[in-house]
């Protein structure tokens, strides 16, 4: 499990989730290396971890209003509420045993399905009931069916359980895997680094992971159709800025600040892609955005992708034996799910990695959104999604 540590702009947020959307109860996405129907490998959802029935609550009548949620090795516990039924004021909190990391519920929020709540870092939950009655005397029949209830739980996947899935398939690396750990750029290639602090990892439905990147100044987000495609998946979506190892090749890594993905303003299943807005938005302004780079890119132009592999700690894939130095446009004219949509090239990419930007190393701009492995592996050209979204930016 990684050690986490505290880094100077980031915290963890606390969130408080808006008006339930709808619940989504089945997944449709294509899972990692699932085979498209162009042939191409489409490096999908990546499973991070497993999702288990359980039967908990916490009523108001109860002497301990905790709830321990303990799964060993694990690398996040995320607790599904059934119910969240409180007296007004009340409130519950989610937190890791030494209260680092606090999300905050507040009652009232819960559809007919349920909802998650936000995800802790580490093998711990904690769910708390607060309440700011010190005394309930005369309140017994009324608090009698009030309380919380917990149905199920997911967490990440322990090294022993990552280890005893099925491999990946290992179309989507070229060559020798280059990706390294996008600190180890903090000095060779400084902007390189702050480009990929826009980047950020996205925990759908409690165990499948993408990625996705902040579009612009303003509060929008951008990954595949593929990850999310409604509402409802990204009101299920948690986002995750500044996941990134702190040292390079360490286990270390900062402190993450986490928020609920929002709305789906614009999304297209040909080209891929997905704009959302999150909650939240003021606390993810310091980890900057990116820009389009609307031009045609020539053959041979280099690139570099920031990005969650496997749901990894952020990684950078910018050198590629397979083009015997920097990665590069192979095919800038390359047939994904339509004829041209996409630019091709040999960069490191895994499941997990979908939705992640396609920058070029000159202009340090977006050229491509990331979908597609198999060496070549491949990404939707930017201005064919730009002409579909400029009015939403």
């Amino acid at each position: 499990m990684p050690e986490r540590v505290a880094d100077e702009p980031a915290g963890a947020a606390a969130s408080t989730p808006g008006q339930a959307a709808p619940r989504r109860t089945t997944s449709t996405a294509p899972r990692t290396e699932e085979r498209g129907s162009t042939g191409r490998t489409l490096v999908g959802r990546e499973q991070i971890g497993s999702v288990e029935q359980i039967d908990r609550v916490i009523g108001y009548l109860d002497a301990d209003r905790r709830m321990t949620l303990r799964y060993p090795g694990a690398t996040y516990v995320k607790p599904h509420f059934s119910r969240v039924l409180l007296l007004p004021g009340d409130y519950l909190t989610i937190s890791d045993p030494t209260g680092t990391e606090v999300h905050r519920v507040e009652s009232g929020l819960l559809s007919g399905a349920g909802r998650w709540g936000m995800s802790v870092s580490g093998d711990t939950a904690v769910v708390e009931l607060h309440s700011i009655r010190p005394d309930l005397l005369g309140l017994e029949s009324t608090i009698a069916n009030l309380g919380v209830g917990v149905d199920k739980v997911a967490h990440g996947f322990s090294a022993d359980e990552r280890a005893r899935q099925p491999q990946r398939t290992p179309e989507s690396i070229c060559g020798g895997d280059e990706k390294a750990d996008a600190v180890c750029y903090k000095s060779s290639d400084p902007v390189a680094y702050e480009r990929s602090k826009a980047v950020a990892r996205l925990l759908i439905n409690g165990n499948e992971l993408c990625t996705a990147w902040r579009v612009g100044p303003t509060n929008r987000m951008m990954t595949n159709n593929h990850c999310i495609a409604t509402s409802r998946d990204a009101y299920d979506t948690e986002v995750w800025f500044n996941y990134q190892c702190a040292q390079c090749g360490g286990h270390a890594v900062f402190r993450s600040t986490k928020v609920w993905g929002d709305k789906v303003l614009s999304t297209n299943e040909e080209l891929d892609y997905t704009l959302f807005t999150i909650e939240d938005f003021d606390s993810v302004k310091k980890f900057g955005y990116l820009e389009f780079d609307l031009r045609r890119p020539a053959k041979g132009e280099e690139l570099y992708i920031p990005q969650h592999p496997g749901g990894d700690p952020t990684q950078i894939a910018m050198d590629s034996d397979a083009d015997n130095g920097n990665c590069a446009i192979d095919d800038p004219s390359y047939t994904g799910y339509a004829k041209a949509s996409d630019v091709s090239y040999f960069c490191d990419t895994e499941g997990g990695s979908s939705g992640s930007p396609v920058i070029s190393k000159r202009t340090n701009k977006v050229l491509a959104l990331h979908h597609f492995g198999g060496c070549p592996n491949s990404g939707v050209r930017i201005d064919l999604i730009y002409n579909k979204i400029k009015s939403q930016l």
